[in-house]
């Protein structure tokens, strides 16, 4: 896995040796990109259920100024630090082990512009977790059979790509 573009670009990430993490793949990152680009540059950026981190990461690499990562499993939380620490971003990271809805609740003030959200599939964790957020543009990565409303909580979907089995729904606050 590595970093697709920007001040690190190429740059090889680390995983955790387990089933229990989903990498995005690098086609779907670059598209997930190529949509976000003009939100990019300048955002705070929160990447849940980070696993590697490679998404926040990769937004710090196209010029986030800052970048949220949290994850409840302590292997990739290691991982996440590691890779910041290789790409040399861990001033302007901050990341978070435990809960995500405890993690939503402790983040609360925080004005995100993008907020990426890829947990295990089929648990609804994706759905809880929009349900408590307030601000952003929320990208929520599922699987191809999993059914996921036009409206959730305060937001609804504006777009849906999906690229083999994954999918990437883009919401935004109702007006």
């Amino acid at each position: 896995m590595r970093v697709v573009s920007g001040k690190v670009r190429g740059l090889q990430l680390k995983t955790i040796e387990s089933d229990s993490t989903r990498p995005t793949k690098d086609m779907v990152k670059e598209a997930l990109f190529s949509i976000m680009m003009s939100k990019i540059p300048g955002s705070t950026f929160l990447d849940l259920f980070a696993g590697s981190g490679a998404i926040g990461i990769e937004a710090l690499s196209r010029g986030a100024e800052k970048a949220y990562f949290s994850d409840n499993n302590i292997e990739c939380i290691k991982v996440i630090k590691n890779n910041l620490a290789k790409a040399k971003m861990l001033d302007d990271s901050f990341v978070f082990c435990g809960d995500y809805l405890k993690m939503i609740d402790e983040i609360k003030d925080i004005k995100f512009d993008v907020i990426f959200i890829d947990p295990p599939y089929n648990r609804g964790l994706g759905i809880k977790a929009i349900e408590r957020i307030s601000n952003g543009v929320l990208v929520f990565e599922t699987d191809e059979v999993e059914e996921i409303p036009d409206t959730i909580g305060k937001y609804e979907r504006f777009k849906y790509k999906k690229y083999g089995r994954n999918v990437l729904n883009f919401y935004k606050r109702k007006e």
